[in-house]
C-alpha cells in the first residue's frame, strides 16, 4: 500500500497531521481543518499534474507530502480562512454584486384600447 492510498483513507484532519508527522496546535486546526486539507490538496493535485510522484519513491511521496501538509498549516498561521477564500462561500462574499435588473414596463403597455 503506498502512502497516497494511506492519506485517502485518513478522515480527521489531525490523522493527516499524526501520520505525516507534523507538529500542530489544536486551536489552528480547530478553526481552519477544512481550509488546511483544502489547500494540502491543491498542493497534491499540482505534484500529481506535475507528474512529480512518478518519479519518487514512497518515503520520497511521503516526506512531499509532509512538506504540503506543512505549508498549508502554515499558510493558515499566517492568514486566515475568509482572507485564503478557498471555499465558494467566501469567494462569493466578496465578489462584486451586480445591481437587479429593474423591470422595464413601456408606457405604451399602460394605455388601453378606447
Amino acid at each position: 500500500m503506498s502512502v497516497l492510498d494511506d492519506l485517502s483513507r485518513l478522515s480527521a484532519a489531525e490523522e493527516f497531521f499524526v501520520y505525516l508527522g507534523v507538529d500542530y496546535e489544536q486551536a489552528v486546526v480547530n478553526v481552519a481543518r477544512l481550509h488546511i486539507l483544502r489547500r494540502m490538496g491543491q498542493y497534491l493535485r499540482d505534484s500529481q499534474e506535475r507528474e512529480v510522484f512518478a518519479r519518487m519513491d514512497d518515503e520520497e511521496v511521503k516526506l512531499l507530502c509532509r512538506d504540503h501538509l506543512a505549508k498549508a498549516y502554515q499558510d493558515f498561521i499566517v492568514s486566515t480562512p475568509i482572507q485564503e477564500r478557498l471555499f465558494k462561500v467566501h469567494k462569493d462574499a466578496v465578489a462584486p454584486k451586480t445591481a437587479p435588473a429593474k423591470p422595464f414596463v413601456p408606457l405604451t403597455s399602460l394605455t388601453g384600447s378606447v
